[in-house]
């Protein structure tokens, strides 16, 4: 067989781990496909001859462009919210569409990958190689530029951000996602009494700019007065829907392909949501504190 027929035979193989890793570090698929592809070309450019684990190589060039795609990101100080939910979602190998990415960003938890974006690129680099993919901290380090001890504690640092530190007890946190549990639950199946059980009688609403629809209210008041709008409005939101700390509370967090696109926030009293905030803006999504829930 010839080297060249050989070697793809070979980087096919191992596809499938290095899109796994490039989707983890990056949250998309069309870019997790251009890091792949890169690495395709840095083999073909490479003395493959000299390799001894072609498997370990691929995972440092994949790792490492990923790193640097990240900090690129970083460094233009991202592209805002709504660019990245108008661009088309198109994966670039033709083997997944739009709807399947979706798929795979729920398969790997949704609350992860928003999380996930939350980390710096050194912080996500470390997490997800070592907590994901089992790679030692001595190889993550030598991807990093840093000492397997510094790597250690960006791994550990991304953990703590990623499982959430919570300033009020458990118990209040059981509570608080009973409560947003139930208010979901009545809200997917369109249970207008449901939604006015779990609502404190004299609930106030806001809404900011860019969640409001043009001539809409920016603050409602009362159970009944949000239960139905709420109803009707819910039928609209695209994507993935699930209950996240929110700045330290039980709230819902709407993510449609791993983005965050809608936000509710929540404040409790005597066992119901006493007020919200529904919170859409770019700018004040990217400020918000949001964690995983323990299961």
């Amino acid at each position: 067989m010839p080297e060249q027929e050989w070697l793809a035979d070979k980087f096919e193989e191992n596809r499938g781990h290095l899109r796994a890793v490039a989707y983890r570090m990056l949250g998309s698929l069309n870019e997790a496909d251009d890091a792949v592809q890169e690495t395709w070309l840095r083999l073909n450019r490479s003395d493959a001859g000299t390799i001894e684990n072609l498997g370990g190589w691929l995972t440092t060039v994949v790792s490492r462009i990923c790193l640097d795609m990240l900090r690129s990101r970083t460094s233009r100080k991202e592209e805002t919210l709504e660019a990245q939910l108008a661009r088309p979602r198109v994966p670039t190998s033709g083997l997944m569409d739009p709807e399947q990415e979706t798929l795979l960003a729920d398969s790997i938890g949704a609350a992860l990958l928003i999380v996930l974006d939350r980390l710096d690129p050194a912080e996500r680099l470390a997490f997800v190689l070592h907590d994901m993919f089992a790679v030692s901290f001595n190889e993550i380090a030598s991807i990093a530029g840093r000492s397997p001890a510094a790597v250690r504690q960006l791994a550990s640092r991304a953990r703590h951000r990623i499982q959430g530190a919570p300033a009020i007890p458990k118990t209040s946190l059981r509570e608080q996602r009973r409560v947003v549990d139930a208010f979901l639950e009545a809200l997917r199946r369109g249970d207008f009494e449901g939604l006015v059980a779990v609502l404190d009688p004299d609930i106030v609403v806001r809404v900011d700019e860019t969640a409001a629809r043009s001539g809409a209210a920016r603050e409602i008041r009362g159970a009944e007065n949000w239960a139905r709008g709420a109803i009707a409005f819910s039928r609209q939101l695209p994507g993935t829907v699930q209950p996240m700390l929110v700045n330290g509370e039980v709230g819902l967090v709407w993510s449609p392909g791993g983005h965050v696109f809608r936000v509710l926030r929540c404040s409790f009293f005597n066992g119901r949501i006493a007020g919200a905030e529904i919170i859409a803006d770019p700018g004040r999504l990217r400020e918000l504190d949001l964690a995983m829930l323990e299961e």
